[in-house]
């Protein structure tokens, strides 16, 4: 484990009561990581949306209020975790947040979630595309999922994937919108699915990067056909963790693929998948 780093993170994201996704999920990551986390909550919500049936407790109203207490009492965070914003304020909110974080020197991570396997999910609109663009504006480091990252480059999905010039390009373009750095996951590369990367040829807070090996990088990995949900949530707090640990991008990238894919492989008899990794009776393998 790891103590001498310690760092204070802050994530804002949803809480499912009956799954172990989103927040649920990271908090014991990285504490296990040995950082001291925070939560700012975008929604209460009962399940996961999968089960059919759910109930949502938006959180607006207490973020608003919230954030300027936090503001008052001179709280600092050496980084901020984003993830599911609820209404078009929210994301607002939360961006204008990150902004004044981001100029007092916090590590801004955005993980955009909005869609997978080239669909949105439920209830995300071009406006929600709009503002997640905007929050992908203030990131030091962002990581959509293939699905993602064209929704907010404006390009057509393509079930084939990309050859390596298409996939720079897509990188690119996630950088042209005011991203410092780009991991993008669920890709694939020339037949091959892989993440893939970007990295910023300035210096960010709490992020280590090789420039020396040229901005992109390119990891292959072995599908297991097994869909967890939460698998996201996971590789974002292990990337976090290790790269707030001072680990190299690309470095932390890999380790968090692998903890995923043993995670999948260790669970994958578990009979229901829309609860996701019980990651609590798993941080052995981090």
């Amino acid at each position: 484990m790891y103590f001498c780093s310690m760092k204070q993170i802050l994530l804002i994201n949803d809480v499912v009561g009956y799954s172990h996704v989103g927040m649920v999920a990271m908090l014991p990551i990285l504490s296990n990581l040995g950082h001291t986390t925070y939560n700012l909550p975008t929604a209460l919500v009962s399940n996961t949306l999968d089960y059919g049936k759910f109930n949502v407790l938006e959180t607006t109203d207490y973020m608003r209020g919230a954030i300027p207490v936090w503001r008052q009492l001179g709280f600092r965070f050496d980084a901020v975790c984003t993830g599911l914003m609820f209404s078009e304020e929210q994301a607002r909110l939360v961006s204008a947040y990150c902004r004044q974080l981001r100029s007092e020197g916090t590590a801004i991570f955005v993980d955009p979630i909005m869609g997978d396997g080239g669909r949105l999910y439920n209830g995300i609109s071009d406006t929600h595309i709009e503002l997640m663009r905007e929050m992908v504006a203030v990131a030091d480091l962002t990581f959509p999922n293939y699905t993602e990252a064209c929704y907010l480059a404006g390009i057509q999905y393509s079930p084939d994937g990309m050859d390596w010039e298409e996939a720079c390009r897509l990188l690119d373009s996630i950088v042209a919108l005011g991203a410092k750095s780009v991991v993008v996951t669920s890709a694939k590369v020339d037949g091959h699915s892989c993440v893939i990367g970007r990295r910023s040829e300035e210096s960010l807070p709490g992020v280590r990067q090789n420039i020396s090996h040229g901005p992109y990088f390119r990891i292959d990995y072995e599908e297991i056909p097994v869909a967890f949900h939460g698998t996201g949530d996971i590789f974002s707090a292990v990337l976090i963790g290790h790269l707030m640990n001072g680990e190299k991008l690309k470095d932390s990238t890999a380790i968090a693929m692998d903890v995923v894919s043993r995670l999948i492989d260790r669970n994958r008899a578990l009979p229901d998948k829309c609860r996701g990794i019980p990651i609590e009776q798993c941080l052995d393998m981090l």
